[in-house]
């Protein structure tokens, strides 16, 4: 009986697709919450200031951009497996103490979820 309803559920799917992908950003609003991290941070050149440069960040493993000297904690959760990923780097600016403790970011964090996809965004402009 089952198969009498398939080719209409086919169907349905294909009129009504679901994106059940990630969250997409604007990458212009993201610009704007960049400018708290730019305090520290830079995304457009691969230079680090107070912290490490965010230029190619999606796919590299935490605490290893060359010349900048992490925290041991940071160390600590590369050498563990952390790799920077929309997942990974959403949790770690919701809550950067909580995702790695002991880091030495004294940035509190991001709490509106539509700020950190537009951070994210923005973020990955420089990652390609």
């Amino acid at each position: 009986m089952w198969y009498r309803f398939f080719p209409i559920c086919l169907l349905f799917t294909l009129v009504f697709p679901i994106d059940i992908g990630a969250q997409e950003g604007d990458p212009a609003a993201g610009a704007t919450v960049f400018k708290k991290c730019a305090i520290c941070h830079v995304a457009e050149t691969d230079q680090n200031k107070v912290g490490p440069s965010l230029n190619g960040l999606f796919g590299r493993t935490a605490g290893t951009h060359p010349n900048f000297a992490y925290s041991q904690a940071m160390q600590d959760v590369g050498k563990g497996g952390l790799v920077w990923d929309e997942t990974s780097l959403r949790d770690y600016l919701h809550d950067p103490k909580a995702k790695v403790k002991g880091t030495k970011m004294a940035f509190v964090g991001v709490k509106d979820d539509t700020d950190i996809t537009n951070l994210i965004a923005y973020l990955k402009q420089y990652s390609k």
